[in-house]
């Protein structure tokens, strides 16, 4: 397989120039290619443009010193007398102890450090592109900063406490100047952390943008795997089954329309009858119910009935019957 990565003389706009070539080398080669051109963009002295702000802490520090600085002089002194022309030094100044240097060895020490954060992500993102592995070097490297400069105010703090008892030698001419310029190495540490963030935060693009070409690769795929599954089948084996499957369909549908007509009698049934039931519920609710005055009829009549049924239970009147049958045969 052709590496892009090994061919030197491709440039950021060869994307654009050769898109099949990118297409059929699939996804590694276009995230090696990316992750390639991107880091070349990141450069260290980019990433270093927001140490300005501790480079001027550096700067100052120079002017905030009890000791003679190289060109300045005794810079404090003099800055003591244009505040208060009228002051006069004392004659028996302590000569402290020059520290100038300290805040100088210390932010070139942030800024090696910084260095070997960057190259440290340049190589780690080159071979394994992740979010957790920028956070897990930058913090370590953060650490080791923050440590440096929290650490020398308090090792200032013991020997101030310590030179007290020593005596005013030590007191002025050490543990004072030493104090002063932890404090300013304190401060320089927390304004150099931005240049790490800074450095995450251009990484941590690459490794986004790595993770977007995926999703879009895969999303493509997973699209071009499903227009061929739709697509329409060339062997033999395959339109056999299609065809079995078609028929398949085709009798359930045939089941389904006869169910549905059947369904479809039995509605016509069902109307059927219901027309009939509301028309008889209809003829009940207008028909006209039977008077009093035939009810006290029949029912004189059913006690007529009662009557002559009763007579014919009599002796005599069975006896007359008889004889009347038997003169009508004689004759």
């Amino acid at each position: 397989m052709f590496n892009l990565r090994s061919d030197k003389t491709v440039k950021d706009n060869d994307r654009n120039k050769f898109p099949d070539l990118f297409k059929k080398n699939g996804l590694e080669t276009q995230i090696d290619y990316y992750t390639e051109q991107s880091l070349k963009k990141i450069k260290f002295s980019l990433i270093l443009k927001t140490a300005i702000i501790s480079a001027v802490a550096v700067i100052i520090s120079f002017f905030l010193d009890l000791a003679k600085v190289p060109i300045l002089g005794d810079i404090t002194i003099n800055i003591a007398k244009y505040l208060f022309p009228s002051w006069q030094p004392s004659e028996f100044l302590i000569e402290p102890f020059q520290f100038w240097w300290l805040p100088l060895i210390v932010y070139v020490s942030f800024v090696l450090l910084s260095y070997l954060c960057f190259k440290k992500l340049h190589k780690e993102v080159a071979r394994t592109p992740a979010t957790e592995t920028i956070d897990r070097i930058v913090d370590s490297y953060t650490s080791i900063i923050d440590g440096i400069s929290t650490a020398l105010p308090l090792i200032g703090a013991a020997i101030l406490l310590i030179s007290i008892k020593l005596g005013e030698d030590i007191f002025l001419g050490l543990s004072v100047p030493f104090e002063i310029k932890a404090l300013i190495i304190l401060a320089i540490g927390k304004l150099f952390e931005p240049v790490l963030d800074n450095m995450s935060v251009e990484f941590q693009n690459v490794v986004t943008h790595i993770h977007d070409i995926k999703e879009k690769y895969f999303n493509r795929k997973n699209l071009e795997n499903s227009k061929d599954s739709l697509a329409f089948p060339n062997s033999t084996e395959e339109l056999e089954s299609v065809s079995k499957a078609q028929n398949v369909i085709i009798a359930n549908l045939e089941k389904y329309k006869n169910l549905m007509g059947e369904t479809a009698m039995m509605s016509e049934k069902m109307f059927e009858n219901f027309k009939e039931v509301d028309l008889l519920v209809n003829k009940i609710s207008n028909a006209n119910f039977v008077d009093s005055e035939a009810i006290m009829q029949l029912k004189s009549l059913a006690e007529s009935i009662s009557v002559v049924t009763a007579s014919l239970n009599d002796e005599r009147t069975v006896t007359g019957l008889k004889y009347l049958e038997s003169m009508v045969t004689k004759k």
